[in-house]
């Protein structure tokens, strides 16, 4: 089984992946980060010589490796469930927590935050505020469409949203015995 976490860029799905894994005793990887090690160039640079569609195609082929692994919380990137596809096998492959947080809160972490105009391509070429209004409208139905569960972050502690997220997928989550297949 694999927990997915989504959500916009910025929505603390690095940072939380590790948390909730660390509380099931199971592995995490950074979606993202598994793109740039494969490819072996940073998502800047494959934007640049790829175009955002060779990107996702790159993204999907990952996210599709990683989905099959046991035992997994993935850090997906944020357009990740712009593809039906993906979304369809994010769901097929357990539960699926979208991590809600209001355009406010994600506008002042993007430019609080020194690595985005580096490692975050602009999606839009626009200002960082028009353009998390602007995707994250196209986005949210789709966030909603692969969400199992929907997590609101805004105002919580990294601590406290893991254990929520543990707790809301409890009755989910198999208990298989070490040794035992889950």
């Amino acid at each position: 089984m694999v927990i997915t976490l989504i959500g916009y860029r910025a929505s603390g799905k690095s940072s939380l992946a590790p948390m909730v894994a660390k509380k099931l005793g199971w592995s995490w990887i950074d979606s993202d980060r598994e793109i740039e090690r494969v490819a072996g160039r940073s998502i800047p640079e494959i934007f640049a010589a790829d175009g955002e569609a060779g990107f996702r195609e790159l993204e999907s082929q990952i996210l599709v490796d990683l989905l099959q692994r046991p035992q997994l919380v993935i850090a997906s990137g944020g357009g990740s469930v712009l593809s039906a596809d993906n979304r369809q096998v994010m769901k097929a492959a357990g539960p699926v927590v979208w991590l809600h947080v209001s355009a406010g809160i994600l506008i002042n972490r993007l430019n609080r935050d020194r690595k985005t105009g580096s490692v975050r391509p602009s999606l839009t070429g626009r200002p960082i505020d028009e353009e998390v209004g602007e995707v994250l409208q196209q986005r949210e139905p789709l966030y909603r469409d692969a969400a199992s569960l929907i997590i609101h972050t805004d105002g919580e502690s990294r601590g406290t949203l893991a254990r929520r997220i543990v707790n809301s997928l409890q009755d989910r989550i198999p208990t298989a015995h070490p040794g035992e297949p889950e």
